[in-house]
């Protein structure tokens, strides 16, 4: 599907859907964090659809609360979609785990926690991947100091 007809096709099938207008040959969709595993179950089962690949997870660090991104691509018909999750808050920022659905999730997961400190609800293994488990914070957020090795510009 090209980008019209899939925002079209997602809007009929699930309403509650937001289509930010980022100017993008991807389209881009904001899902409410209570409808995620709901929403990423039926982008992977819809026959039409079929996103049975996530490319990559990220996350962005917002002055109100945090955003995690996934990259999905349907491998059957080549369409692309980034999807946006808003975690509600910044002070212990969650959302539930999609590892069960797409399982390459559980590293990108992972590397979210271990680097945002976002918390993926019910993830099998959810603990650090690249920095030592008694680092204290989370080095890709805003507001994370590090006196030692602070770059100043």
């Amino acid at each position: 599907m090209k980008r019209e007809e899939l925002q079209q096709y997602l809007s009929d099938k699930f309403g509650t859907l937001v289509f930010p207008e980022i100017a993008a040959e991807i389209l881009n969709s904001e899902v409410k964090k209570e409808e995620l595993i709901t929403f990423c179950n039926f982008l992977k089962a819809d026959e039409h659809l079929h996103f049975d690949f996530l490319a990559s997870l990220t996350a962005l660090d917002w002055p109100e609360d945090m955003e995690v991104i996934y990259h999905l691509r349907s491998s059957e018909y080549g369409h692309e979609l980034v999807l946006r999750v808003k975690t509600g808050e910044r002070q212990d920022p969650k959302v539930d785990t999609v590892c069960r659905i797409w399982p390459t999730a559980e590293f990108h997961e992972r590397e979210v926690f271990d680097l945002f400190g976002i918390r993926f609800n019910d993830h099998p293994d959810l603990r650090r991947i690249f920095l030592e488990d008694d680092w204290v914070g989370f080095p890709m957020r805003k507001d994370y100091e590090d006196e030692i090795n602070m770059v100043e510009l």
